[in-house]
């Protein structure tokens, strides 16, 4: 029985992964090149959006990376990749925070302020709108100001270039002659 004697230098400086007869891929990066349209179609079949199944694919990738010297059969690489890509969706549904839970009793909206009727609340509003389009315009430009854009007395007299007195006035006047609209009355 002989035993074979290494011939030359460069046979022995070849490292022992190389000389495996499944090294496939030499190294990492060229697994990915290769294979990653197939693994990213893979991804896809778990998730629901595409976003989701490349960063899923990533983070199995890089599950693979770490565990790369460790893995002896180079062949096998697509299912180790499939079975981290199953493992780690597994692991997100698991993790998801579930916000819904089963109760006896249907919760109801809370009702809206003022009323509950949607129509009545429009029906307010552009009756509202009509009564101070009625105003002066120097009335109806405080009105709004103050109490459609929440700007206070001293604010209002600024934008309008008024002393904070003309303001007051002014706008109580105005408050007093949208009391006495007839068409406000029927609404409310």
């Amino acid at each position: 029985m002989t035993t074979p004697v290494c011939t030359s230098a460069s046979d022995a400086a070849v490292p022992a992964r190389q000389t495996r007869p499944y090294a496939t891929y030499p190294s990492f990066s060229s697994y990915v090149k290769a294979r990653q349209p197939v693994l990213l179609r893979t991804a896809r079949s778990l998730t629901a959006n595409p976003s989701d199944a490349e960063d899923l694919l990533q983070t199995a990738l890089t599950k693979t990376y770490v565990a790369w010297e460790r893995i002896e059969d180079h062949r096998a690489l697509d299912g180790y990749v499939r079975r981290a890509l199953l493992n780690t969706r597994t692991s997100q549904w698991r993790k998801r925070k579930v916000d819904e839970f089963a109760t006896d009793e249907i919760p109801e909206p809370e009702p809206l302020p003022g009323g509950d009727d949607p129509a009545e609340q429009q029906a307010l509003h552009d009756a509202m709108w009509r009564a101070i389009m009625k105003l002066p315009a120097r009335q109806r430009a405080m009105v709004v100001l103050r109490y459609y854009e929440d700007l206070s007395e001293v604010q209002t007299a600024e934008v309008l270039g008024v002393s904070v007195g003309t303001v007051k006035s002014a706008v109580s006047r105005a408050l007093g002659k949208l009391r006495e609209d007839p068409e406000l009355g029927l609404v409310r």
